[in-house]
């Protein structure tokens, strides 16, 4: 059986998103990773048009070639995780617009999520484990939080430093988000074999 494929989805697509601080430090911990390989999805490469179907893809094809090559994509990852932004104590407008365009891509898969924001992206990321749940996804308990002075430390709004000034606040829910990202993707690949 071949290592579970973990897509890692930045959420904000915005000129001036902090994201890519934290992604970078992400894909850098999880490069060597000896039971998951990570691949990074850009929301910002993708075209994907405001939803406009006549219904889900679970009920009938999707019509928009952005939005099936989007289905295509999401169908050969066996989970994810989710760098999120909070906006407004919710997901961004963009992740929200990506999770609608498929439907049956998302089911049966574990995700967690790397969330930041002046609350560690809590509420977002409660809102997205409650879309993951009708998406008939797996959302973790474990996730990342870059919130409160950490956040201000690393964040442009704040000192700017570097997310190694703050990684010791973060490794210990890197792993327990890792360890459990590991057990249930494995589960699932096995269950869906």
């Amino acid at each position: 059986m071949t290592k579970p494929r973990i897509g890692v989805i930045i959420s904000s697509t915005r000129d001036t998103r902090f994201a890519d601080k934290p992604t970078a430090w992400l894909m850098d911990k999880v490069k060597d990773h000896p039971d998951l390989d990570f691949a990074l999805i850009d929301l910002r490469d993708r075209n994907l048009p405001f939803f406009n179907e006549p219904a889900s893809n679970l009920w009938m094809p999707s019509g928009d070639p952005n939005a099936v090559a989007w289905q295509e994509t999401l169908a050969g990852f066996d989970g994810f995780i989710f760098v999120v932004a909070e906006y407004n104590h919710s997901i961004t407008g963009a992740l929200k617009n990506a999770l609608d365009q498929a439907f049956k891509e998302w089911n049966r898969k574990p995700f967690s999520a790397l969330a930041y924001g002046s609350m560690g992206g809590a509420r977002a990321l409660e809102h997205l484990r409650l879309i993951g749940i009708e998406l008939q996804m797996v959302p973790l308990r474990n996730a990342v939080h870059i919130g409160g002075g950490d956040f201000f430390k690393v964040s442009p709004l704040g000192a700017n430093a570097p997310i190694a000034e703050i990684e010791d606040h973060l490794e210990g829910s890197l792993k327990a988000m890792l360890d459990e990202l590991t057990w249930w993707a494995k589960t699932l690949q096995t269950a869906a074999a």
